[in-house]
C-alpha cells in the first residue's frame, strides 16, 4: 500500500517575522529537497489577499521552481478558473512547458467566486470504492475520521471575499461556465479549438504541451463530474473539506468515462501532516495550525503562520474551537510511524492512487525535516 506515490502541496506560507521573499525562497528550497527525498510531485496553491500566503500566481511560482529542479513533476493545486480564461491559462503553462517539457501538472479549480453550476448526471460507477460504505459516528468503516460538514457560506459571503472578486475580475466580466471552460482548455491544448463561427485558434506556446490536466474538488459536485466525464485525473481535498472527501472520490468515479488519457479513474487525496521524531515534538510544531485555520475560517485572511508561543497566547472561545474542529481533528500529527499509519488509513478509505501532503510549521527546517522523515518511513514500508 505504501508504494503509492506521495506528492507535496505547498501553500507558500509566510511565517511570522519573515517576508514574502523568504516564503518564496523557502518554497524553492523545499522543492529541491522534495525532489531528493523522492516525492513524485510538487504543487503550489493559489490564494489572494492573504497576509500569510505568498502563492498568488501558480504559474510564476512554478516557473521559479522549475528552474531550480530537474526531475520532480510541478503543478498548480489549483489554478482558479473563476477569474481566468481558457486561453490565458494554456498560454501561461505553455510558456513553462516550452522550457521544461513533460514536467507540468495543470491542476484546475472551480473557485474564484463562480456560482455553482449544474453537475449533470453521473454515469455508472466505474470502480468500486470504500466511499460507498456508510460513515458511522464520524468514522469511515476503517476508522478514518470524517467530521461533520463545515458550511462555507460565512466565508464566501464575507466583505473580504467580495473585494477579492472585485479586484480579480474585469468590471462587468461574466465567468464562463466551468464545464465549457475545461472543454476549451482541453481543445486549445490539443489544437482542436473552433469558435461557434468555426474560427480556429492555435496557442503558441501551449498547443501540444505535454502537461497532465487535473481537476481539484472538495465534493461530489460539478468538479468531480467534469473530471469524470472528461476522463481526467481528480484530486480530492481532505485537507480542505474532510467531511466530503468520500463523496468527492465516489462522485468522480461514478461520473468517470474512459478517455485517451485514462482507462480508469485516478484519484489523489490531500492531507495536512506534521511529522517529527516523536509525537510530543510533532504536536509542539503543529501548535500554530489552529489559529492559522481560524484566520481563514473567519474570512480575515490567512495570518502569518505563528510560532507555538504566539499560538498559545490566543484566547480561544467555544465558537473558535468549533470553527476549526474539523480541520484540527483531521490533521495527522506525530512520529513517522504514526502519521504513515494514518495516511494508509486515508488511502484505504478513499481508494486513492496518490496522496498529496501539505505541511506548515513555523520553522522552515522543521518543515523540511517533516517531509524528510515521512518520505523515509513511506519508502521503508
Amino acid at each position: 500500500m505504501s508504494r503509492i506515490p506521495l506528492g507535496v502541496l505547498d501553500l507558500v506560507p509566510v511565517l511570522s517575522g519573515s517576508t514574502a521573499a523568504d516564503a518564496l525562497r523557502n518554497t524553492i528550497d523545499l522543492a529541491q529537497r522534495a525532489e531528493r527525498f523522492g516525492y513524485a510531485r510538487y504543487w503550489v496553491a493559489e490564494h489572494h489577499l492573504n497576509p500569510g500566503v505568498a502563492g498568488t500566481s501558480p504559474a510564476v511560482v512554478l516557473a521559479l521552481t522549475a528552474s531550480a529542479t530537474s526531475t520532480i513533476r510541478l503543478g498548480s493545486g489549483a489554478a482558479q478558473l473563476g477569474h481566468r480564461t481558457a486561453l490565458s491559462t494554456v498560454e501561461e503553462f505553455g510558456l513553462i512547458d516550452a522550457l521544461h517539457p513533460g514536467r507540468l501538472d495543470l491542476g484546475l479549480g472551480r473557485s474564484g467566486g463562480r456560482p455553482t453550476g449544474p453537475t449533470g448526471s453521473a454515469g455508472p460507477t466505474a470502480k468500486s470504492s470504500p466511499a460507498t460504505a456508510p460513515v458511522v459516528d464520524g468514522r469511515a468503516p476503517n476508522g478514518l475520521r470524517i467530521p461533520p460538514r463545515f458550511s462555507f457560506e460565512r466565508l464566501l459571503g464575507s466583505p473580504r471575499i467580495a473585494l477579492q472578486q472585485q479586484l480579480l475580475h474585469q468590471p462587468g466580466a461574466r465567468a464562463q461556465d466551468y464545464g465549457e471552460q475545461i472543454d476549451d482548455i482541453l481543445a486549445l491544448l490539443r489544437g482542436t479549438y473552433r469558435s461557434a463561427d468555426g474560427v480556429e485558434a492555435h496557442v503558441v506556446p501551449g498547443e501540444g504541451a505535454d502537461v497532465q490536466v487535473w481537476i481539484l474538488g472538495s465534493s461530489g459536485g460539478q468538479s468531480a463530474d467534469v473530471a469524470g466525464r472528461n476522463g481526467l485525473r481528480f484530486a480530492a481535498n481532505y485537507h480542505v473539506s474532510p467531511a466530503t472527501v468520500l463523496e468527492a472520490a465516489e462522485g468522480y468515479r461514478a461520473a468517470f468515462k474512459p478517455s485517451e488519457v485514462l482507462d480508469e479513474p485516478y484519484v489523489s487525496v490531500s492531507a495536512d501532516v506534521v511529522v517529527a521524531e516523536d509525537d510530543e515534538t510533532a504536536r509542539e510544531l503543529a501548535t500554530g495550525y489552529a489559529p492559522w485555520v481560524r484566520s481563514i475560517r473567519t474570512a480575515e485572511g490567512a495570518i502569518e503562520f505563528p510560532t507555538p508561543e504566539q499560538a498559545r497566547a490566543h484566547a480561544w472561545t467555544d465558537a473558535d474551537r468549533e470553527l476549526v474542529a474539523d480541520r484540527v481533528d483531521t490533521q495527522f500529527v506525530g512520529s513517522p510511524g504514526r502519521v504513515a499509519d494514518q495516511l494508509e488509513q486515508l488511502q484505504e478509505a478513499t481508494g486513492a492512487d496518490e496522496l498529496l501532503i501539505t505541511t506548515i510549521t513555523h520553522g522552515h527546517a522543521d518543515r523540511v525535516r517533516s517531509y524528510e522523515l515521512l518520505a523515509r518511513e513511506w519508502q521503508r514500508r
